[in-house]
């Protein structure tokens, strides 16, 4: 079967050129493309809007995590550490105003969110605090005393 009979020749029939693989990776790279630039529910508000982007440093004694979240109030968002990891939760509601308006885009993203980052060795949880302003949630983590290396000494088995 000819090649040139199954692929569309949008490009002048270099897709007719191309290997199958080079031909799939086109197809999934435009599907993405598609998808993130989709309004309304299926582009990046729906996959990233719920997902709160952070920075991540570290200083000489503290880990520093600045959250975005816009929207939201500190009463919103639920901090803990459980079994090694800093978990960060929370929800943002919808307005409940009861109005008869007709949208026509909708692109503010409502609903739970949860993010969870594992936790040097030795971190104490009291320890952590939490600040939140403007949108910005920020989580200072003191970072825990290193232990110096305890030689072992070899002794002559019996």
């Amino acid at each position: 079967m000819n090649l040139r009979s199954l692929v569309p020749f949008s490009d002048g029939g270099t897709l007719a050129r191309s290997t199958p693989f080079q031909m799939l990776q086109r197809e999934i790279d435009r599907l993405f493309d598609e998808f993130s630039r989709s309004p309304a529910g299926l582009g990046r508000s729906a996959l990233f809007g719920l997902v709160p982007t952070m920075d991540v440093k570290e200083t000489a004694k503290d880990i520093e995590i600045a959250a975005e979240l816009p929207g939201l109030e500190r009463n919103d968002v639920d901090i803990s550490v459980d079994d090694g990891e800093l978990v960060i939760r929370g929800e943002k509601k919808a307005e409940s105003e009861k109005d008869e308006k007709n949208y026509h885009l909708a692109e503010r993203s409502y609903g739970a969110f949860y993010r969870s980052l594992p936790l040097p060795r030795g971190v104490d949880a009291s320890s952590i605090q939490a600040t939140m302003a403007k949108g910005v949630l920020k989580v200072t983590i003191p970072k825990p005393a290193r232990s110096d290396a305890k030689k072992i000494e070899v002794k002559e088995a019996a």
